[in-house]
């Protein structure tokens, strides 16, 4: 594993009102206008080239926090109002339980680990994605992170080993809009390269990527050197090297515009319709396809969230009665979440992938293993008319699950346990700094080691405390 420097400086953390910087950009980049270019260069570059052997991570994430004990940690001989109505089906590892609702990752759990003794101490969604993403400690909810997420600091750290010449961004995220994880003082060229809409759509294309029109490709080439030879006067109060960094978004953007590689990357009819069926002809199953293909190509870190209509009536997994009936909803959402997630396990390991790239599915907590009742806000999918009594679990960062494939770990076992109603971990307790650090070890960054500085300067560790965890490395 690689140890970086105990010290890395960020090249221009800032704020983003930064004057000098905002109007330069404005001039610099306002012959792209046109082609949304200012978008286009928040893919934010920056990384060094991949190779076979660079490993790479697909997060998948659950945003709203999953029911750990309608899937992955069934409590069948629990009192009925904390185990629910799901019965329980054998998985492919002896003495490993699923509910029923997951007959698909089952018949596959031979191919992952489930770690079934997370916890962490935020309730809020904020706050608990911010553990989960930073390790930030703090469980007041706030409007944006303080510290980096793990995504955006790989990105930087392996920004600073070599100039990457791969024309796909490093880190891309699918359908995670948030404002619970960023780059924070890192600045936004860490960030990723975000794509939204559905890619299940017949007419899903990702903007600004792959121009085939030579001519289109002369002229923008052209503005560009214009720019150049106009730009000198502002070089000489360049006094942070900011103008650096833009050279470095620019010449991203335009890889992306011009190189046919990238359009050929993101294009799902380049699948086979018989792969593509297998992953399931809906937004998450297309998304994870994308996923993969993308990993593939090589994208170092890629985060794809599991949200919108397919989660039920207010498009996340934040089940409490008010919201969903919990059991609806989770019946409404598992077959969707089943297969895409099988197929994409089954994909790292048949394609040969699976030392090279880490699958995590995850969310932020669990949920409350004793259901609750109360009166529904709202009629719609996995919700009864407003006013009707429904089920519920609410926020339960004291116990939850995830799993993990490929990135050369031992699978086919669970670790850890919780207790008998599924409230506490008690076995193997992992936290959110144990996460972090693991992603991390398998990413080749000694997360133990490694400190970047902040906006004032100080020298701040990517994860305070924590260790990966032992069974997944």
């Amino acid at each position: 594993m690689t140890k970086l420097s105990k010290e890395h400086r960020c090249c221009g953390p800032e704020s983003i009102a930064t004057p000098t910087r905002r109007s330069f950009m404005r001039f610099g980049i306002a012959g792209f206008t046109s082609l949304s270019l200012p978008g286009m260069l928040r893919l934010r570059a920056a990384s060094p080239e991949v190779t076979p052997k660079k490993k790479a991570v697909i997060m998948v994430w659950k945003p709203g926090g999953c029911s750990h004990i309608d899937t992955y940690d069934p409590k069948p001989d629990a009192p009925v109002e904390y185990r629910g109505p799901f019965g329980t089906i054998a998985t492919k590892v002896p003495g490993m339980r699923f509910t029923e609702l997951l007959p698909r990752q089952a018949a596959i759990a031979d191919k992952f680990t489930v770690l079934r003794s997370m916890h962490q101490t935020a309730g809020g969604h904020p706050a608990g994605s911010m553990q989960m993403f930073s390790g930030d400690k703090d469980t007041r909810d706030k409007p944006k992170p303080k510290y980096p997420d793990w995504m955006s600091v790989a990105n930087y750290l392996r920004s600073q080993e070599s100039p990457r010449t791969n024309p796909l961004p490093a880190y891309v995220s699918l359908n995670t809009a948030t404002t619970y994880n960023g780059p924070a003082y890192l600045g936004d060229a860490y960030g990723p390269f975000g794509v939204n809409g559905d890619p299940n759509k017949p007419n899903f294309v990702v903007p600004n990527i792959g121009l085939s029109d030579q001519s289109e490709i002369e002229r923008l080439q052209r503005r560009i050197s214009l720019r150049e030879k106009l730009d000198t006067l502002h070089r000489q109060f360049d006094t942070y090297g900011e103008l650096g960094a833009l050279d470095e978004f620019e010449t991203q953007a335009m890889t992306l515009l011009t190189n046919p590689k990238t359009k050929v990357a993101f294009d799902l009819t380049k699948e086979d319709d018989k792969t593509r069926d297998r992953y399931g002809r809906n937004t998450w199953g297309q998304q994870l396809l994308l996923a993969r293909r993308l990993v593939e190509a090589g994208v170092d870190v890629l985060t794809s969230s599991l949200r919108g209509p397919l989660c039920g009536r207010v498009s996340n997994w934040d089940d409490h009665a008010v919201n969903h009936h919990v059991f609806d909803a989770m019946r409404f959402r598992a077959a969707a979440y089943d297969q895409a997630v099988t197929a994409l396990i089954e994909d790292i390991y048949q394609r040969g992938l699976d030392d090279r790239v880490l699958v995590v599915v995850t969310g932020e907590f669990g949920r409350t293993p004793k259901i609750n009742y109360q009166p529904s806000t709202g009629a719609g999918n996995a919700s009864a008319a407003a006013g009707t009594k429904q089920p519920g679990r609410d926020h339960w960062p004291r116990a939850f699950s995830n799993i993990w494939a490929g990135g050369g770990i031992e699978t086919g076992r669970f670790i850890g346990a919780t207790d008998r109603l599924g409230e506490d971990a008690i076995e193997s307790r992992c936290s959110a700094h144990d996460f972090l650090a693991t992603i991390y070890h398998h990413l080749g960054i000694d997360s133990s080691s490694v400190f970047i500085k902040d906006f004032n300067g100080r020298p701040t560790p990517i994860v305070d405390g924590g260790k990966p965890i032992r069974e997944l490395i």
